[in-house]
């Protein structure tokens, strides 16, 4: 039997409030009538850090090839694929659980949607913050009402009506309501449209924040930037000095840690390695968690590079390679969406955005360079003049929203 597709697109961009056309619902922030337990929450997150640091190493592997900058958000991707596994059944559904690392913790789907519900909710109360879905469906596809509820009430989802066969219409209704929700950042998601596409379900997160610590735009200057052996690119250098911020050395794997605070409960951790490899075949939830308890204020001169780049992904291949493989073919299994037709997903796609200048960063964010200034008393300098990486979460939970390696800011 041909299977009817299902697209599935991840977006993780900046984005802005604003509402489409053709509502099939709309989400009310309230609390869920379920309360999620604590420990299931605990128990999500976790799942989802883990999920981070697989994701990114997958990522890794395609960007060395090509010696690209990595951003993204694990947690825009765990939220789509989680909201897709509201609608598996079967193999496929205990594919998606597995390579979320939800079947470690034995949670159940419904634990799972509600630790989500708490979990977007959370974010969502920060000002600074926004996620959710949409569902865009066809007019003569008729999901189970049950899938778009859940998808409602603990995903924040918004639904649209329509007209596949419109492809034109349809794709510019789309990338109108992504292009609204980016502030114009990414304003055309979709080129075209498969003939047999019934619905589109998509993620998104914004992120804003300013510094604690702003740089001063007069004390910016070009500087290089030390992309390999044989390659120096110039890059505009904001520059702190003589400030107190929480560092931490790991030896164990010769990395250097620096958090950068935003005046809200968000950081952006900057990690220095002496070895990329090294720090990205190791790397994992428990040395944040470390990092983050070990850090001391310390008095340095930073440098920041000032730059914005986008990322745009095909998570196709590495989410097979992390065993979703059967919701991609003929074996899909999601009559949780809709039992009267085959389905399957033809494309996770994931795109994101970061800007970072003097102010704070825009979706996630940055990364510190100090250097040594004339003084009577000797102050460390802390360089991010190579390639580093950069993690951005919320300080109490651990929460990590967007992650990422920079390997060229001008690229």
């Amino acid at each position: 039997m041909k299977c009817t597709a299902v697209v599935l697109w991840i977006l993780s961009a900046v984005v802005c409030l604003g509402r489409g056309h053709h509502h099939v619902g709309h989400v009310k922030e309230t609390q869920d009538t379920t309360v999620d337990s604590s420990s299931n929450r605990a128990l999500v997150t976790s799942a989802n850090k883990e999920f981070a640091f697989h994701l990114y190493r997958k990522l890794a592997g395609l960007a060395d090839s090509q010696g690209k900058n990595i951003f993204f958000s694990p947690y825009s991707v765990s939220v789509a694929l989680a909201a897709l596994s509201v609608g598996a059944r079967g193999e496929t559904h205990r594919q998606l659980f597995s390579g979320l690392w939800f079947n470690n913790s034995q949670l159940v789907q419904t634990e799972v949607n509600q630790a989500f519900h708490s979990l977007l909710a959370n974010t969502m109360s920060h000002e600074d913050v926004n996620a959710g879905t949409a569902v865009f469906v066809d007019n003569l596809f008729k999901p189970q009402p049950e899938f778009l509820d859940v998808l409602k009430h603990s995903y924040f989802s918004e639904g649209f009506n329509v007209d596949f066969t419109k492809s034109t219409d349809t794709a510019n209704t789309i990338n109108k309501y992504v292009a609204d929700k980016t502030n114009g950042k990414i304003d055309k998601l979709v080129d075209s449209l498969d003939p047999s596409t019934v619905m589109y379900l998509l993620s998104y997160i914004y992120y804003k924040g300013k510094w604690e610590t702003p740089f001063d735009p007069t004390m910016t200057r070009e500087e290089e930037f030390n992309v390999d052996e044989n390659k120096k690119v110039p890059v505009q250098m904001m520059k702190i000095e003589e400030k107190h911020f929480k560092t931490y050395y790991d030896q164990a794997i010769n990395t250097s840690v620096l958090q950068l605070p935003f005046n809200n409960s968000y950081s952006m951790l900057l990690l220095l390695p002496d070895n990329m490899t090294t720090l990205e075949n190791v790397i994992c939830p428990a040395h944040v968690t470390k990092w983050m308890k070990w850090m001391k204020p310390r008095e340095l001169n930073i440098y920041v590079p000032k730059f914005s780049i986008k990322t745009s992904y095909t998570l196709n291949d590495m989410l097979k390679e992390m065993g979703m493989t059967d919701m991609f073919g003929d074996r899909a299994n999601l009559t949780g969406i809709s039992e009267g037709q085959k389905l399957t997903v033809s494309g996770v796609v994931h795109q994101a955005a970061l800007d970072v200048d003097e102010a704070g960063a825009t979706a996630a964010a940055a990364t510190g360079i100090g250097i040594k200034l004339l003084s009577f008393r000797f102050v460390p300098d802390l360089k991010f003049d190579h390639p580093f990486m950069l993690i951005m979460l919320e300080r109490s939970t651990k929460d990590i929203l967007f992650m990422g390696k920079i390997v060229n800011p001008n690229l």
